[in-house]
């Protein structure tokens, strides 16, 4: 199952679609964030029900917003039991 997740990219041309990324998974008090590796996006907090298994993907799309550079990669997920 394909799972779709958003990062955000502080500077633009960090990343180009089609890339192949890893991610790291960090640890808060109730909820996981995944940065893609080298500290190059970040994603929201995602509750622990929601984790995240997969650790490499694909970016998908790279859109600018007002508040930054925001990174749409795909990640395959195993399917639930």
């Amino acid at each position: 199952m394909e799972r779709l997740m958003e990062f955000k990219m502080e500077r633009q041309g960090l990343l180009e679609i089609g890339q192949r990324v890893t991610v790291t998974e960090g640890v808060l008090p109730s909820n996981y964030y995944y940065t893609i590796d080298p500290s190059l996006a970040m994603s929201g907090n995602f509750p622990f029900r929601e984790r995240m298994l997969a650790r490499e993907g694909v970016v998908r799309n790279i859109e600018k917003r007002p508040r930054g550079y925001y990174v749409t990669c795909a990640f395959e997920e195993p399917e639930s039991i």
